[in-house]
């Protein structure tokens, strides 16, 4: 670091994103990108948009948010669009964390990363030894409650019951729920929000509508939560979703038959491999994601992961001393997953 860094970040300690290698032939099971090609049209409307770049974006994103507002049930005011949902995030921490914040201490790294940014004080809650989450833990406090659901890296999912009685019972403070997995199978808290001003549900264009690379995400919650976020956003970047990302967002919306497909082949190859992992004597939980937590037996995450990139496949291991034995799997295509199968097949002892 250079000796002009604020004083105050010397000490902060970045996310660490999965590796993206530019080596080819490689199966990429360590990012949790989907293995489907964008849907049908995605890459016309995008030359389509190309020819306007000379003017800037449109603020209101207006057919991205209108086709968001059709496709949830929603009105469009309570509705932000964002370079990825990471951005949203962002802007929600900073909107809502003043008072503190509380989550669990294995989900998304980014949350730890954006509270020592911000300069917010944030209270971890240990996972119980089944990796699930204590929801009495998150009741009755006073601080902005964050949960990833289906959590990362450990895929388990909340019951909508149990988001209902943390956002019951916190009428004072915001609950963010992060379901950048939830179309592989959770319960969505979009249902509590006509009845729950506090709740913030905030997903992505990455995973399910395999827009990765376009870097989209979006907020849905009551009115006045989505002007604070936006209120954030027009101090900082207004025209934070680009013109091409906008009509690549609209045109994945307007194809819900190639989104029903693609999550339906994923869930569905992500049960198959569960098993298969099983049969193999893996512990594997119970995934509501596009990707499994995974114990090998006999061998450590580390030595497990090291022996599938050796065979050109990647997968993402977390070196904490709760998650050493655990990796985590994304599900690629059937044909992918065939030849992880096998290659785990070769590394067991």
């Amino acid at each position: 670091m250079s000796r002009f860094l604020s004083e105050r970040l010397q000490a902060l300690a970045p996310y660490v994103p999965g590796e993206q290698p530019k080596v080819k032939n490689l199966i990429k099971l360590n990012t949790n990108e989907s293995p489907f090609p964008p849907a049908p049209g995605v890459k016309e409307a995008v030359a389509e948009a190309a020819t306007s770049l000379q003017l800037y974006n449109d603020l209101s994103a207006a057919k991205l948010t209108k086709l968001l507002s059709e496709t949830y049930g929603v009105r469009e005011n309570q509705i932000t669009v964002s370079n990825g949902s990471d951005e949203i995030l962002a802007f929600a921490f900073q909107a809502f964390g003043g008072h503190g914040l509380i989550f669990p201490d294995i989900t998304y790294g980014f949350y730890s990363v954006w509270a020592s940014l911000y300069g917010l004080d944030a209270k971890t809650v240990p996972l119980c030894d089944d990796f699930s989450i204590d929801v009495s833990a998150y009741q009755g406090n006073d601080r902005c409650v964050v949960i990833a659901n289906p959590n990362a890296p450990t895929s388990l999912a909340l019951p909508l019951e149990s988001l209902r009685a943390i956002a019951q019972s916190n009428p004072d403070q915001v609950l963010i729920v992060d379901e950048a997995y939830v179309d592989f199978g959770g319960d969505s808290a979009l249902a509590l929000i006509p009845a729950f001003d506090n709740v913030l549900v905030v997903r992505t264009f990455s995973k399910s509508r395999s827009l990765a690379g376009a870097r989209l995400g979006f907020a849905i919650g009551s009115p006045a939560l989505i002007d604070d976020l936006n209120r954030v956003r027009f101090s900082f970047h207004p025209y934070n979703v680009n013109t091409l990302t906008q009509a690549a967002g609209a045109a994945a919306l307007e194809q819900p038959d190639y989104f029903e497909a693609c999550r339906g082949a994923i869930m569905e190859t992500r049960e198959w491999t569960k098993r298969q992992l099983e049969t193999l004597g893996f512990t594997v939980l119970n995934s509501k994601a596009n990707f499994l937590f995974a114990s090998a037996p006999g061998m450590s995450g580390a030595a497990f992961q090291k022996a599938l990139r050796e065979r050109k496949i990647l997968i993402r291991y977390f070196d904490l001393p709760r998650t050493k034995d655990y990796t985590r799997i994304t599900i690629g295509d059937q044909a992918q997953m065939e030849a992880f199968i096998q290659a785990v097949k070769e590394i067991l002892p």
